[in-house]
């Protein structure tokens, strides 16, 4: 009776660690540096956006999607979004990876203003229970939540976003730039924030990066890289254990 009770755990485990080990990533990476005219152009969040993509492309256990530059409208990034991550079951993991121009409450398209609502409200429609926000965009910092002075949806949004279960991990704080520099490959965050992905990170070895292990390595990269002037920020309703990638 005993061997039979050890046996069913086992056969439990198994089951329980195949579903997990077969989850999948739905990725949608956005990136801008041509604005229209050329004020407002950036230089390396194009490649930002394509260096995720590449990465994730290369996990069997990923799907990914991409919008650089004038298709990054707000309309294609919702619908690509509501798209791809339609695919996703519930033990899946969603992911949004966006480089551009921020502001206080969201993310500047192509063709404007994207706010976290929307972003948020297009992630809803997933059935996945595992939604993440990787940012690269100045001011990042202030879409933990909508505080305004003077906004009195501000308990409200806030309540709204903790529901939503996402998790985000924002380049800067609400008071910051994100920085990037010529010469360089990708803007600091996305440096060290595809480094700590592609294993850096993995201080255990167990081939698995998960969220304290990511935070802990890019924060303090992209505090050295820039002299402790850019601070990232991980933010939301997440186990420390949470896995973020696995190869």
């Amino acid at each position: 009776m005993k061997s039979k009770f050890i046996l069913f755990v086992l056969l439990m485990l198994t089951g329980i660690f195949s579903q997990s080990a077969s989850a999948k990533v739905y990725l949608v990476s956005v990136g801008i540096s041509d604005y229209p005219g050329k004020a407002n152009d950036l230089t390396l969040a194009k490649a930002d956006a394509d260096t995720i993509d590449w990465l994730y492309r290369r996990n069997a256990n990923a799907v990914s999607a991409k919008l650089v530059n004038s298709n990054a409208t707000r309309a294609n990034i919702i619908s690509t979004m509501e798209r791809v991550y339609s695919q996703a079951r519930p033990d899946d993991m969603v992911i949004l990876f966006f480089s551009g121009h921020g502001y206080k409450g969201g993310f500047v398209a192509h063709d404007g203003a994207l706010s976290y609502k929307q972003i948020r409200k297009a992630m809803s429609k997933s059935r996945s229970k595992h939604k993440m926000i990787f940012a690269d965009a100045c001011f990042s910092g202030n879409l933990r939540s909508n505080n305004k002075p003077g906004n009195r949806n501000n308990n409200s949004e806030l309540d709204a976003a903790k529901k939503s279960n996402v998790l985000l991990f924002l380049s800067s704080r609400d008071n910051e730039i994100s920085f990037e520099r010529i010469g360089m490959r990708n803007g600091i965050f996305t440096q060290y924030l595809q480094r700590g992905l592609r294993g850096h990170a993995d201080t255990n070895a167990d081939r698995i990066i998960t969220a304290k292990e990511l935070f802990n390595y890019v924060s303090k990269g992209v505090k050295q890289a820039s002299g402790n002037d850019q601070h990232p920020v991980m933010w939301g309703k997440f186990s420390d254990d949470m896995p973020l990638m696995r190869w």
